[in-house]
């Protein structure tokens, strides 16, 4: 165990208990400065975002820096770039006890409207955002959004940000991997990232609540993904690197190989510091906000007739990966076995039963679905492949309930991927029932390939139309005709400056899942 984690292990949980509730009450009672107190320096610089798409409402977000008292925050948001028809204006208080964070819930907002937003306090003001609202109940519109995660700041720029920044989309769906949580890469640290780091990491690993505010301000930073934020509203998920690689439900990872590892009680406690942070660092509502351990961060979101999302949570409810990540054993097939935990699961099912009548229902997601044999024969244990009673569970309810526009996105895997999932994956003959398409990493594993690893993919798997090793994104649309799928791909992300290529398209029609080829 490393000097942190014995750190975390010697806090008194009391202690700390009484330590939280003494800085909320002290957030609350010290007087704010005004939002005409001078601030010596810009507050607003990790820039500003929007979230929650609804026909009626949006949650506004930014995070003060250089800051150490409560602030007073003016808020405005308009109908057109210049402000000169605003809608609606108010205050907020930005607290230390959530890193200075706002997240500004608005309703009664015109549905389908695209509006602007700003922040000001001590004299400064923010950049100016643009966000949209979703479209009405019943509306015949068709959505553009893309999907897309894992952003290991060492590995890359985020070129693909500023990318999706330029994009005409309705919203971002980020699957997660927002953050990575290691320690900055040295070169003696050896292998290809190392020898290869684009930029580094502040600090070591991260643990504490500080440590965790800290990297999601250094990836904040970032004009690229500034600009991707300032220019669409984002529905965000975590996934594993939020906290720490491969952890599931409430054990932490490596457990069954090295129980020694990180303490549960440690990882507890690393858990909700991180859960805290991501909180703060997203654009999202209180109802998402951790209560302790406690989180929901999944949600549903419904767009006029065509779209309705189901935003999940494949880390925080799962058991542990069977045979402990790796290799082969009778785990695997257990038939209790848990991805999304009961009352998740429960209520992804019935969500997709009442919402029928959408013609597209898309299941948002960290990890891949589909089976997916690697080139040396395995499976990888952390995705749905470690938990094939799940998936079966959830394939037969899409089926019995003849969801015939069900579509997964995933990611985590840093590959782009499109697949058909049929009720019994190793049968070649087993109807589809959905449709896959998972993202590939905007940064993560460098600039990757255009032909690594492909012949034996596509030969070990008969399900997968289509496999990309470079990095990018995934731009869908959804309407009455067709869910469509493109694979934008950048050559490099070892330098600045890619420009973006479409790998290929992909159509799925209403009532027959599977992927065709545009």
């Amino acid at each position: 165990m490393d000097s942190a984690a014995r750190h975390i292990l010697d806090l008194d949980r009391r202690g700390l208990l009484r330590g939280a509730t003494a800085l909320a009450a002290l957030a609350v009672i010290a007087k704010p400065a005004r939002g005409d107190d001078r601030l010596r320096e810009n507050p607003f610089t990790l820039g500003v975002a929007s979230g929650e798409p609804r026909p009626d409402g949006i949650v506004l977000w930014t995070r003060l820096t250089g800051v150490a008292a409560p602030v007073e925050v003016t808020w405005d948001i308009a109908a057109d770039p210049g402000f000169a028809r605003v809608l609606r204006s108010g205050t907020e208080i930005a607290h230390a006890a959530e890193g200075h964070s706002l997240h500004v819930e608005l309703t009664d907002l015109p549905p389908a409207s695209t509006l602007f937003y700003r922040f000001r306090a001590g004299g400064h003001e923010s950049a100016a955002g643009r966000t949209r609202t979703a479209p009405p109940p019943g509306a015949d519109t068709a959505l553009r959004f893309v999907n897309a995660g894992c952003q290991h700041f060492e590995h890359g720029h985020f070129t693909a940000w500023r990318h999706i920044a330029e994009e005409p989309i309705d919203f971002v769906f980020h699957y997660g991997d927002y953050i990575y949580e290691y320690r900055g890469l040295r070169p003696e640290d050896g292998g290809w990232a190392a020898r290869a780091r684009v930029r580094q990491h502040e600090g070591g690993e991260t643990w504490r609540l500080e440590d965790y505010r800290a990297r999601h301000a250094q990836y904040r930073a970032d004009p690229d993904l500034q600009a991707a934020h300032a220019a669409h509203p984002f529905i965000v998920s975590y996934d594993d690197h939020e906290v720490n690689n491969d952890w599931a439900g409430g054990a932490p990872p490596d457990v069954a190989r090295r129980p020694e590892a990180i303490p549960p009680e440690v990882f507890a406690l690393r858990r909700t510091a991180a859960l805290q942070a991501w909180w703060e660092a997203m654009p999202l509502p209180r109802s998402v906000l951790p209560r302790g351990e406690d989180i929901t961060a999944y949600r549903r979101f419904r767009f006029g007739r065509h779209l309705a999302l189901h935003a999940l949570d494949t880390r925080r409810f799962r058991d542990a990966q069977p045979c402990g990540g790796r290799g082969s054993c009778e785990a695997i097939d257990r038939p209790d076995a848990q991805m999304l935990g009961t009352a998740q699961e429960r209520w992804l099912i019935d969500g997709l039963g009442a919402a029928r009548d959408a013609t597209w229902q898309v299941l948002a997601q960290q990890v891949p679905m589909m089976r997916r044999v690697l080139g040396d024969g395995r499976l990888s244990l952390d995705k749905w492949d470690g938990y094939p009673a799940a998936r079966a569970r959830l394939l037969e309810a899409i089926g019995r309930q003849r969801i015939g526009g069900a579509v997964s996105l995933a990611g985590d895997v840093h590959r782009a991927y499109a697949a058909t999932l049929q009720a019994e994956p190793r049968d070649i003959a087993s109807p589809a029932v959905a449709t896959e398409f998972t993202a590939t990493s905007i940064t993560s594993e460098g600039d990757g390939s255009d032909v690594q690893g492909t012949p034996a993919v596509m030969r070990n798997n008969h399900a997968i139309a289509f496999y990309g090793d470079r990095r990018g994104y995934t731009l869908h649309e959804a309407g009455p005709a067709h869910f469509g799928a493109v694979f934008r791909a950048l050559p490099f992300v070892s330098r600045p400056g890619a420009p973006v290529v479409d790998q290929a398209r992909f159509l799925v029609e209403p009532g027959r899942p599977g992927v065709n080829r545009a």
